[in-house]
């Protein structure tokens, strides 16, 4: 099983969080937490082959700048034992390989698993399609507010991106748990005004903090 980066009381808060917030309103919270998209090893497979490209032409020219050669059977075998070494290491250091991933397809992986956790927990199914999922992916500092046709016919996109702001910062200072409890709380200030309980609302979804 994968160590859980959230303790107890953290999970405990995040629980305490939706409920508070879920109070008075039909609006049904989930928060995924996700420890990376990918693992981006073709990435790394890039960088280094062209580490290893880009080696072998260096050490060529600087060779032929002393009047020297290097055979062919040197290059091929440098490129081989760098291209290894490089791949090596950026694969077992997630945060160095991370550099390297450009940020466009860091987005695109992150956003596509936040779709795909709001399916596989069922938010597109409330009665009222009020599912609402607060995502945050770490290795690629990505948070994502996805709402339900219940929720974003009554709510712009913009409204929930300025929770997702201040839940990427506290992200990247390190603390997730209070960005998440944060987030919860002022994504149930705007439910509770734009889409109030009825008399016959339950609660439709358990109020817990997934990590995956």
């Amino acid at each position: 099983m994968a160590r859980l980066v959230f303790g107890p009381d953290d999970h405990a808060r995040v629980a305490a969080a939706i409920a508070a917030a879920e109070r008075g309103t039909a609006g049904e919270i989930h928060a995924v937490f996700a420890r990376g998209a990918g693992t981006y090893l073709s990435v790394a497979g890039l960088v280094a082959l062209g580490t290893s490209l880009a080696a072998a032409a260096l050490a060529a020219l600087l060779a032929a700048a002393r009047g020297e050669t290097v055979s062919g059977q040197t290059l091929v075998l440098g490129q081989i034992a760098l291209a290894a070494l490089s791949f090596a290491i950026l694969a077992a250091v997630p945060s160095l390989r991370m550099a390297f991933v450009p940020r466009a397809l860091a987005g695109a992986r992150a956003s596509a698993l936040a779709r795909s956790q709001f399916l596989a927990h069922g938010l597109h199914r409330t009665s009222g399609r009020t599912g609402l999922l607060i995502f945050l992916g770490e290795a690629e500092h990505h948070a994502e507010i996805i709402a339900d046709e219940g929720l974003s016919s009554k709510v712009p996109q913009e409204r929930w991106d300025a929770i997702v702001r201040d839940l990427a910062e506290a992200a990247r200072d390190g603390r997730a748990a209070d960005g998440f409890v944060a987030a919860i709380a002022a994504a149930g200030a705007i439910l509770r005004a734009e889409c109030p309980a009825g008399a016959a609302d339950v609660n439709e979804l358990p109020d817990r903090l997934v990590e995956i």
